[in-house]
Protein backbone atom coordinates (compact mmCIF):
# COMPACT_ATOMS: atom_id res chain seq x y z
CA UNK A 1 0.00 0.00 0.00
CA UNK A 2 1.41 3.37 -1.01
CA UNK A 3 1.78 6.37 1.27
CA UNK A 4 -1.16 8.19 -0.36
CA UNK A 5 -3.50 5.19 -0.06
CA UNK A 6 -2.70 4.97 3.64
CA UNK A 7 -3.16 8.72 4.05
CA UNK A 8 -6.54 8.47 2.29
CA UNK A 9 -7.91 5.74 4.54
CA UNK A 10 -6.47 7.00 7.85
CA UNK A 11 -6.65 10.80 7.53
CA UNK A 12 -8.67 11.98 4.52
CA UNK A 13 -11.77 9.78 4.90
CA UNK A 14 -12.36 10.76 8.57
CA UNK A 15 -11.71 14.45 7.78
CA UNK A 16 -14.16 14.48 4.86
CA UNK A 17 -16.78 12.51 6.81
CA UNK A 18 -16.65 15.15 9.53
CA UNK A 19 -16.59 18.14 7.16
CA UNK A 20 -19.43 17.02 4.85
CA UNK A 21 -21.30 14.94 7.47
CA UNK A 22 -21.24 11.68 5.51
CA UNK A 23 -22.92 8.83 7.38
CA UNK A 24 -20.97 6.07 5.62
CA UNK A 25 -17.26 5.94 4.59
CA UNK A 26 -18.34 4.70 1.15
CA UNK A 27 -19.98 8.10 0.52
CA UNK A 28 -16.62 9.88 0.78
CA UNK A 29 -15.29 10.97 -2.64
CA UNK A 30 -12.21 9.20 -3.97
CA UNK A 31 -9.88 9.43 -6.92
CA UNK A 32 -11.04 6.78 -9.39
CA UNK A 33 -8.42 7.18 -12.13
CA UNK A 34 -5.70 9.41 -13.52
CA UNK A 35 -5.36 9.91 -17.29
CA UNK A 36 -1.98 11.11 -18.59
CA UNK A 37 -2.02 12.34 -22.20
CA UNK A 38 0.84 13.55 -24.38
CA UNK A 39 -0.18 15.19 -27.67
CA UNK A 40 2.48 14.93 -30.37
CA UNK A 41 1.69 17.22 -33.27
CA UNK A 42 5.24 16.86 -34.61
CA UNK A 43 4.62 13.10 -35.10
CA UNK A 44 3.03 13.95 -38.47
CA UNK A 45 6.46 14.92 -39.87
CA UNK A 46 8.62 12.67 -37.66
CA UNK A 47 7.00 9.30 -36.83
CA UNK A 48 9.98 8.36 -34.61
CA UNK A 49 8.69 10.87 -32.04
CA UNK A 50 5.96 8.39 -31.06
CA UNK A 51 8.51 5.74 -30.01
CA UNK A 52 10.42 8.23 -27.85
CA UNK A 53 7.20 9.44 -26.24
CA UNK A 54 6.13 5.83 -25.56
CA UNK A 55 9.40 5.12 -23.74
CA UNK A 56 9.15 8.33 -21.71
CA UNK A 57 5.52 7.66 -20.76
CA UNK A 58 6.39 4.11 -19.62
CA UNK A 59 9.19 5.53 -17.47
CA UNK A 60 6.93 8.19 -15.93
CA UNK A 61 3.79 6.10 -15.32
CA UNK A 62 5.05 2.53 -15.10
CA UNK A 63 2.44 1.40 -17.63
CA UNK A 64 2.49 0.95 -21.40
CA UNK A 65 0.56 3.77 -23.12
CA UNK A 66 -1.98 3.54 -25.92
CA UNK A 67 -1.25 5.39 -29.15
CA UNK A 68 -3.99 7.92 -29.95
CA UNK A 69 -4.82 8.39 -33.61
CA UNK A 70 -6.39 11.18 -35.65
CA UNK A 71 -10.16 10.82 -35.99
CA UNK A 72 -10.37 12.75 -39.25
CA UNK A 73 -8.12 14.17 -41.94
CA UNK A 74 -7.13 17.84 -41.81
CA UNK A 75 -5.38 18.98 -44.99
CA UNK A 76 -3.97 22.18 -43.45
CA UNK A 77 -2.01 20.15 -40.91
CA UNK A 78 -1.10 17.40 -43.43
CA UNK A 79 -2.96 15.02 -41.16
CA UNK A 80 -4.69 11.87 -42.37
CA UNK A 81 -7.32 9.88 -40.51
CA UNK A 82 -5.70 7.12 -38.43
CA UNK A 83 -2.25 8.75 -38.17
CA UNK A 84 -0.66 8.53 -34.69
CA UNK A 85 -0.80 11.92 -32.95
CA UNK A 86 -0.23 11.14 -29.27
CA UNK A 87 0.02 8.67 -26.41
CA UNK A 88 -2.11 8.26 -23.31
CA UNK A 89 -2.24 6.13 -20.17
CA UNK A 90 -5.13 5.50 -17.79
CA UNK A 91 -3.91 4.66 -14.29
CA UNK A 92 -6.01 3.03 -11.59
CA UNK A 93 -5.38 1.46 -8.21
CA UNK A 94 -1.82 1.13 -6.88
CA UNK A 95 -0.14 2.63 -9.98
CA UNK A 96 -2.46 5.63 -9.81
CA UNK A 97 -1.52 6.35 -6.19
CA UNK A 98 2.20 5.86 -6.92
CA UNK A 99 1.98 8.29 -9.85
CA UNK A 100 0.06 10.88 -7.80
CA UNK A 101 2.68 10.59 -5.05
CA UNK A 102 5.54 11.27 -7.48
CA UNK A 103 3.57 14.10 -9.15
CA UNK A 104 2.65 15.90 -5.91
CA UNK A 105 5.79 15.41 -3.84
CA UNK A 106 8.61 15.14 -6.39
CA UNK A 107 7.71 16.46 -9.86
CA UNK A 108 5.64 19.61 -9.16
CA UNK A 109 8.16 21.03 -6.65
CA UNK A 110 10.83 20.71 -9.38
CA UNK A 111 8.99 23.14 -11.70
CA UNK A 112 10.86 26.41 -12.07
CA UNK A 113 9.22 29.43 -10.35
CA UNK A 114 6.42 27.18 -9.09
CA UNK A 115 3.68 29.11 -7.29
CA UNK A 116 1.10 26.31 -7.17
CA UNK A 117 -1.47 24.87 -9.55
CA UNK A 118 -4.71 26.61 -10.50
CA UNK A 119 -7.66 25.83 -8.26
CA UNK A 120 -10.15 26.67 -11.02
CA UNK A 121 -9.31 23.86 -13.48
CA UNK A 122 -12.27 21.71 -12.44
CA UNK A 123 -14.88 20.62 -14.98
CA UNK A 124 -18.04 20.99 -12.90
CA UNK A 125 -18.24 17.26 -12.16
CA UNK A 126 -15.35 17.03 -9.69
CA UNK A 127 -12.59 16.18 -12.19
CA UNK A 128 -9.36 18.18 -12.24
CA UNK A 129 -7.09 18.81 -15.25
CA UNK A 130 -3.51 19.96 -15.08
CA UNK A 131 -1.08 20.85 -17.84
CA UNK A 132 2.65 20.26 -17.51
CA UNK A 133 4.99 21.99 -19.95
CA UNK A 134 8.06 19.77 -19.51
CA UNK A 135 8.27 16.02 -19.04
CA UNK A 136 11.75 16.47 -17.54
CA UNK A 137 10.31 17.43 -14.13
CA UNK A 138 9.85 13.71 -13.47
CA UNK A 139 13.00 12.13 -12.01
CA UNK A 140 12.52 9.01 -14.19
CA UNK A 141 13.41 11.00 -17.32
CA UNK A 142 17.13 11.15 -18.09
CA UNK A 143 17.76 14.76 -19.11
CA UNK A 144 20.69 13.79 -21.37
CA UNK A 145 18.55 11.43 -23.48
CA UNK A 146 15.70 13.91 -24.09
CA UNK A 147 15.54 14.92 -27.76
CA UNK A 148 12.89 17.61 -27.22
CA UNK A 149 10.85 18.93 -24.31
CA UNK A 150 7.22 17.85 -24.45
CA UNK A 151 4.23 18.74 -22.34
CA UNK A 152 1.45 16.55 -21.06
CA UNK A 153 -2.06 16.82 -19.72
CA UNK A 154 -3.01 15.06 -16.51
CA UNK A 155 -6.66 14.56 -15.60
CA UNK A 156 -7.53 13.41 -12.11
CA UNK A 157 -10.98 11.82 -12.15
CA UNK A 158 -12.88 11.71 -8.86
CA UNK A 159 -16.34 10.48 -7.93
CA UNK A 160 -17.07 13.67 -5.99
CA UNK A 161 -20.49 15.23 -6.48
CA UNK A 162 -19.13 18.72 -7.16
CA UNK A 163 -15.94 20.74 -7.60
CA UNK A 164 -15.84 21.94 -3.99
CA UNK A 165 -15.71 18.39 -2.61
CA UNK A 166 -13.12 17.41 -5.19
CA UNK A 167 -11.00 20.49 -4.38
CA UNK A 168 -11.10 19.59 -0.67
CA UNK A 169 -10.15 15.98 -1.45
CA UNK A 170 -7.17 17.01 -3.59
CA UNK A 171 -6.09 19.65 -1.05
CA UNK A 172 -6.04 16.95 1.65
CA UNK A 173 -3.94 14.75 -0.65
CA UNK A 174 -1.43 17.60 -0.79
CA UNK A 175 -2.22 19.23 -4.13
CA UNK A 176 -0.34 22.57 -4.05
CA UNK A 177 -3.11 24.95 -5.10
CA UNK A 178 -2.08 28.54 -5.82
CA UNK A 179 -3.03 31.04 -3.14
CA UNK A 180 -5.46 33.73 -4.28
CA UNK A 181 -5.02 37.40 -3.46
CA UNK A 182 -8.15 38.72 -1.80
CA UNK A 183 -7.43 42.35 -2.55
Amino acid sequence: MSFLQEKYTKEIVPALMEQYEYKNPMMVPRVTKVVVNMGLGEAVQKPSVIETALEEMVAITGQRPVITRARRSIAGFKLREGMPIGVKVTLRGERMYQFLERLLYIALPRVRDFKGVSDTAFDGHGNYSLGIREQIIFPEIDYDKVDSVRGMNITIVTDAENDEQSRTLLRLFGMPFRRRNNS
